[in-house]
């Protein structure tokens, strides 16, 4: 019981003073399965943040994404290839996180009409046009928003 205790000590020093030596020692106390020797509490916290990071990296591109649809197809006068190009890199992002995260597709239903509000604001803010001029509700689908071949025209 104190040699648990003393590990547990060891440990959170070694995940608070050298945060990569900490990943190594951990993956390798699990590969050889030595679960007793393990700082659980900090792993626990990271493989949640992990989580939290992919949700939070999602809804970002997402919000960019949509953004940018709004200024392409409210703005058309303005249209550039450095949009097209945003569009494209964060539609891109996305599907890699879908790809490695197929279980965080129906997030992207949770989140779209949140993010398109926030992309709404941001939009009206970024182009000095007046927020009414951006429709309450989206007036692009999921299935556009994330097709890469989709341009608003």
């Amino acid at each position: 019981m104190i040699k648990g205790t003393i590990s547990e000590k060891k440990q959170k020093s070694l995940y608070e003073q050298d945060y990569h030596l900490w990943l190594i020692t951990t993956a390798n106390q699990l590969e050889e399965n030595n679960i007793q020797d393990l700082d659980i509490h900090n792993l626990l916290e990271e493989i949640e943040s992990m989580g939290r990071s992919e949700k939070n990296g999602l809804q970002s591109n997402l919000q960019i994404v949509l953004m940018h649809l709004l200024k392409y197809k409210y703005q058309p006068e303005k249209r550039s290839n450095s949009w097209r190009y945003t569009i494209l890199e964060h539609r891109d992002r996305i599907a890699i996180t879908l790809e490695n995260s197929p279980s965080l597709k129906s997030y992207v239903g949770e989140i779209f009409d949140k993010c398109y509000q926030k992309a709404r604001k941001k939009a009206a803010t970024e182009t000095g046009l007046p927020l009414n001029k951006f429709p309450s509700d989206s007036p692009f689908t999921i299935e556009n928003t994330l097709n890469e071949d989709y341009l608003p025209e």
